[in-house]
Parts: structure tokens; C-alpha cells; sequence
């Protein structure tokens, strides 16, 4: 490769690094007339989720783009993720509140993406225990972190601004832990690197709810970023022997059927890495494996438009590490 092909793809790829969450869509700063509806829906008794928009985080939308749940026990409440900004986590407190007058106790973070934490700070301000898996805080001390809050404190204003901060974990985890509350019994599992090198899963395994974060997105383009789409594809063979009634996914809808909606997360990733790593061992130019490639089975989906091309060049950049 000549030396402007070899400084444009490290500019590329420098700028594909900086996705650390879905990218956001630059609108006017201008408060929505009409806030996006924000409803708990009950999973099985005791246990709700709400349910993020299939679009890109813009002003409009609050970044609501994002799944997160929580579980009531007799001793206080447990919430999976945070929601993509504090007004939000603000809302998601107040619908808690319609079902209990319990406090919130815990917040579990499946991964530190910025459409699950920026509204952990309304959660740690209400006196919860934030519980995370310590590879994520070499996220949370990086350039990458930093740069996309300050750019979403543009792209997002007024629901992320010079207030909104990175608030780290009070607990960090190492592996594998339970957590029980009430009489309620949480498995928590690190399951990354996967979709990042942080990914925790939520298992309730008398009510046999999996809150999966992103290794599922239900019936949409998953954002691969700069995952690790080999061990991603591991663990979420690992997920189906969990058995799950209940799978709520990081975005998308909630699951009944965890097998046909794994497969499909599982399917798209795999099928990058087979026509990207056949390009990468052939030494094939990527844009030319791109348009070559057959996308029909996943064009129809949510965002493919948005994400797979990115998806694409990312896991083209993978495979040719694998190779070496």
C-alpha cells in the first residue's frame, strides 16, 4: 500500500475508534417539542424494562435509544443500565416509582457505552451502588471516553451538557458474582471481551429473565464497534444454556424466543467475519469485498444503512489482525 493509502486508513481508523457507543445524529440544540414516550412494561411480576427507539441518539429522542430494566425485591430495587442521558434516568426513577416505594439499591451496567451511562449520575445521586466489570475502567480514563462526551454535549444538547459527567462504578468486579437482595437472586457473568472488554450479562434464574446488554440486538444491525465478533459469537452460544423465558436484549424489543433471536445477533456476525476474512486473506481491497458481498439477508433490518458498512470495515480491520 503507497504512504497516502497507509495514512488514510490509520485516519480512518482513528476516527472508527472514537464510535464508543452508537454514533449520535447531529441536530439543532433546540429542546424537543414532544418528549419520546418512556413506559415500564412488565416482564414477569416483579420485573420491568423499557424500551429504547430503534434510531440514532438525537436531541429529539433524548438519546433514548436503549434498553434498561429493573427488579423490585423487599429490600430495594435493582436496575440494569442507566439510559443515555441524565433526564432520562430521572424518567426511569419516576416510573419506578409508580410500581414501589422502595429504593433504588443497585445499578448493574452491562457495558460503558454512552447510551447506557450518562444517567448514572441521577442514579448515584439517589444513593445507588453502581456495579460494573473493571475492564471498563480503562475506558472510562481514556481519550475515547472523554472526547465522546464532549462531543455529545454538542450533538445532544440540552439532555447532555457541561453537567453531564463519567461516573465510574463503586464496585468493580473481576469475574463471575450473585448477587442476592430480598430474596431475589442475581447471577451476574462476564461474558467479555465481546461486544467490549466490559460486557456483564443479568440472569434472574427463578424468574429466568436474561438482561443480555448488547450481545443481543433484537430484530436490528447490531454496532460491532471495535468488538472482539470471535468471542462474541462464544459467549453468546454460552447465553442459550442459560434457558431463558425472558431475554431483554440491549435494544430492540424483549424475547421470547431466545434461540431464533440469538442466532440472528450470531448470524450477522459471523457472517462478517467469513466475506471480510476472505478479503483480508486475499489481500482483497476492502470497498471492493463490500460491494461484492451479499447483504440481503440483513439490508431490511433497522440501521443497516447506518452501521453495517462501519460494522464491515471494522471487522475487516479485525480479521487482518487474526491473520498475523
Amino acid at each position: 500500500m503507497n504512504p497516502a493509502g497507509v495514512l488514510a486508513r490509520i485516519l480512518i481508523g482513528m476516527v472508527l475508534a472514537l464510535a464508543a457507543a452508537w454514533p449520535v445524529q447531529a441536530q439543532s440544540p433546540s429542546p424537543p417539542v414532544q418528549e419520546p414516550a418512556l413506559q415500564a412494561r412488565q416482564l414477569v411480576p416483579g420485573a420491568w424494562y423499557v424500551e429504547g427507539l430503534s434510531a440514532l441518539g438525537s436531541p429529539a429522542n433524548q438519546n433514548f435509544i436503549s434498553n434498561a430494566g429493573f427488579v423490585v425485591t423487599p429490600a430495594g430495587v435493582v436496575v440494569i443500565d442507566a439510559l443515555g442521558s441524565p433526564a432520562l434516568a430521572q424518567r426511569l426513577l419516576a416510573e419506578i416509582r409508580r410500581h414501589t416505594a422502595q429504593p433504588v439499591t443497585h445499578v448493574i451496567l452491562t457495558h460503558y457505552h454512552a447510551d447506557h451511562i450518562y444517567g448514572l449520575q441521577a442514579f448515584k445521586a439517589a444513593g445507588a451502588k453502581i456495579v460494573a466489570h473493571q475492564r471498563a475502567r480503562e475506558y472510562l480514563n481514556s481519550d475515547t471516553a472523554r472526547l465522546r462526551l464532549q462531543a455529545s454535549r454538542t450533538e445532544l444538547a440540552p439532555w447532555i451538557d457541561e453537567k453531564t459527567q463519567l461516573v465510574p462504578a463503586d464496585e468493580w468486579l473481576t469475574g463471575d458474582t450473585e448477587l442476592s437482595l430480598g430474596g431475589v437472586r442475581f447471577l451476574i457473568k462476564a461474558v467479555g471481551p465481546s461486544h467490549t472488554p466490559e460486557d456483564l450479562i443479568v440472569y434472574l434464574p427463578e424468574q429466568k429473565v436474561l438482561f443480555a446488554g448488547d450481545l443481543v440486538f433484537r430484530n436490528r444491525i447490531p454496532f460491532v464497534g471495535q468488538a472482539d465478533s470471535r468471542q462474541w459469537i462464544k459467549a453468546l452460544d454460552s447465553l442459550l444454556a442459560f434457558d431463558a423465558r425472558v431475554i431483554v436484549p440491549g435494544h430492540g424489543a424483549v424475547s421470547t424466543r431466545a434461540r431464533e433471536d440469538m442466532e440472528l445477533t450470531r448470524d450477522y456476525l459471523t457472517h462478517l467475519r467469513k466475506v471480510m476474512g476472505e478479503a483480508a486473506r486475499n489481500l482483497e481491497p476492502w470497498e471492493n469485498a463490500y460491494q461484492a458481498a451479499d447483504w440481503s439477508r440483513f439490508e431490511r433490518l433497522p440501521l443497516f444503512r447506518v452501521a453495517n458498512r462501519m460494522n464491515a470495515y471494522n471487522t475487516y480491520l479485525l480479521m487482518e489482525r487474526e491473520a498475523n
